[in-house]
């Protein structure tokens, strides 16, 4: 009797492993977007702001191609200046789409204490585009 049981548990260890190692739960590897750095052209929005108050600027960038997205901002140096960046997420299949439009997007900016503040949103490899706000 203690044969049978003995065997019963390996038969439903061994059950057990084989219907889970089979399971089709992984994910489907579909193309992997690549991130790119996109250029900023243009920021427009309010020169000056109150304190606690969000301010919302349009960044207007252009991606090597017209089919990438806007995926998020990221600090960047150039000779020793921080400023933000925009990065797209370029699909990795072909994009038919040559021609870049310019896209926006939107920044938004909040601080608690008075001041002059600079945005710096890279244009290239050696520039920025730069919106200042006063905030009382």
């Amino acid at each position: 009797m203690k044969n049978f049981k003995f065997k019963s548990v390996l038969v439903v260890l061994f059950l057990a492993t084989a219907l889970i190692s089979c399971s089709n739960d992984d994910k489907p590897s579909g193309p992997n977007p690549v991130v790119k750095v996109a250029s900023v052209t243009e920021i427009t929005g309010p020169a000056t702001g109150k304190v606690n108050e969000e301010l919302s600027y349009d960044i207007t960038f252009v991606a090597d191609n017209a089919c990438a997205e806007f995926s998020k901002f990221s600090e960047t140096i150039i000779s020793d200046v921080r400023g933000l960046q925009v990065e797209v997420k370029d699909p990795s299949e072909v994009c038919t789409l040559q021609v870049p439009n310019p896209k926006k997007t939107v920044y938004k900016f909040k601080s608690d204490v008075k001041g002059t503040f600079e945005f710096k949103f890279k244009k290239s490899d050696k520039e920025f585009v730069t919106k200042k706000v006063v905030i009382e």
